[in-house]
């Protein structure tokens, strides 16, 4: 489920930019967490970020948007897709590298 910072938070500036996923912006009162791109760290770290350097303890689940570890692996499988739209389709994400013995090795 995503997080939400409640009232407590002193914006204290932390938790901003230790989110891998930039969910986390400065809103009117308090740091706000879009719940659209919140996946708790899921793929990237063992526990979200925020929750660990927040020096107040005022980030808690968010009920309104319920979701399961599956859920939120592919939330991230489609931020990343959306961040890096592969243009051929099916491209692979690393090209392969050249053999020693063909054409396109490099010169010695």
């Amino acid at each position: 489920m995503s997080l939400k910072i409640n009232e407590l938070c002193v914006n204290c500036d932390v938790c901003e930019p230790v989110c891998p996923n930039q969910a986390i912006t400065q809103g009117a009162d308090i740091y706000v967490i879009d719940p659209a791109r919140c996946t708790q760290c899921v793929g990237h770290f063992d526990e979200p970020q925020c929750v660990v350097v927040c020096p107040v303890e005022c980030i808690d689940p968010d009920p309104a948007y319920p979701e399961s570890e599956p859920q939120l692996l592919a939330k991230l499988l489609r931020l990343q897709s959306a961040a890096h739209p592969d243009p051929a389709g099916d491209a692979p994400a690393v090209a392969p590298a050249a053999s020693a013995g063909s054409d396109n090795a490099a010169p010695t």
